[in-house]
């Protein structure tokens, strides 16, 4: 029965303490205001509860700072035993969690959400990996983010490993392997899809707007031209002069009239996107780690501050969360 009550009342102590954080927690004005409970000499001597100083949620649910070496709980924790200090503690996490997903330490988030609550839902952008250890991918394709404070859910979309340009890509689940890592956008893709990045994507960056920006990976225009331009590239001088000018990842929309077909043919087939898709699409490197996923949301998902994220996979169980 004992042990009945002592549930019984950390439960309620957990329930008041998550209701306080969510409303406000220290920074309302009414924690600094209005009636206090008299101190123990009021009371006759004893004992009293005081309200903790703040909270943080971590990855493993709720931790508090311990800097100096007190409780996360602050003055909930007065009188209570180290062992019982850690069960309450324990029992606030697990209360804040939920239950635990079998990808749970496998799949986590970083504990950052870039320009969270500004205007432009097309910035703001959270991520997450996979560990190089994990030992099995992870299909995320129907998992969850979601805010607790405001109640906000967003399902992760279906993407595409290798997209193509000007097409309409065929969406298939996004499945990660061990050492992927993924940039999960508020807003909606620049090229109409979620993808893998890839030696070639750069080039989508000459057009559209990407955050973060795509890197400028591709392969060089010189090298391009060795491998593709035939035999005869020796004898000519000026296309080899003009390609050696060229950046990296840059379609050239109208390049020199006076530049020879065979060098019209290597920049028209093999400087751009698709053409260095095809071209690279076998090499062993040709894929990237990274996937950029698009949410497809017009407005702001997180708060600027007081926020906290839950990864959450198709079972319903929590894979990851943080608070900032």
């Amino acid at each position: 029965m004992f042990q009945h009550d002592s549930f019984f009342f950390i439960g309620v102590f957990v329930f008041i303490f998550l209701l306080w954080l969510v409303l406000g927690g220290p920074s309302r004005p009414l924690s600094f205001s209005g009636p206090l409970l008299p101190g123990p000499g009021a009371l006759g001597g004893g004992t009293y509860l005081s309200l903790p100083q703040a909270i943080s949620l971590g990855s493993s649910g709720i931790g508090g700072s311990r800097a100096s070496g007190g409780s996360p709980l602050g003055g909930l924790s007065g009188g209570l035993s180290y062992k019982d200090q850690r069960a309450l503690d324990e029992a606030v996490r697990a209360a804040a969690f939920g239950t635990p997903s079998s990808y749970r330490g496998r799949v986590t988030l970083s504990h950052h959400v870039a320009n969270a609550g500004g205007a432009n839902a097309q910035s703001e952008y959270l991520q997450l990996s996979i560990g190089s250890s994990a030992g099995a991918s992870a299909s995320i394709s129907g998992w969850s983010l979601k805010s607790e404070v405001t109640g906000k859910v967003v399902t992760i979309p279906l993407g595409t490993e290798i997209p193509r340009s000007g097409i309409i890509n065929e969406a298939e689940p996004i499945v990660l392997e061990p050492g992927d890592k993924v940039i999960i956008t508020t807003g909606r893709s620049p090229i109409g899809a979620s993808f893998r990045e890839n030696i070639c994507i750069g080039y989508f960056s000459q057009f559209q707007k990407f955050s973060p920006s795509l890197s400028n990976v591709c392969p060089t225009p010189d090298n391009e031209l060795e491998d593709f331009y035939g035999p005869n590239l020796i004898r000519d001088p000026a296309c080899i002069d003009y390609v050696n000018r060229l950046p990296r990842c840059t379609l050239q929309i109208t390049p020199p009239t006076n530049l020879s077909a065979s060098c019209q043919h290597f920049l028209t087939t093999y400087l751009h996107y698709n053409g260095c898709m095809v071209a690279h699409e076998r090499d062993q490197n040709f894929k990237r780690t990274t996937w950029r996923v698009y949410l497809g949301r017009d407005t702001s998902m997180w708060r600027s501050d007081r926020e906290v994220v839950k990864l959450i996979d198709t079972e319903g169980k929590t894979v990851d969360m943080f608070s900032y």
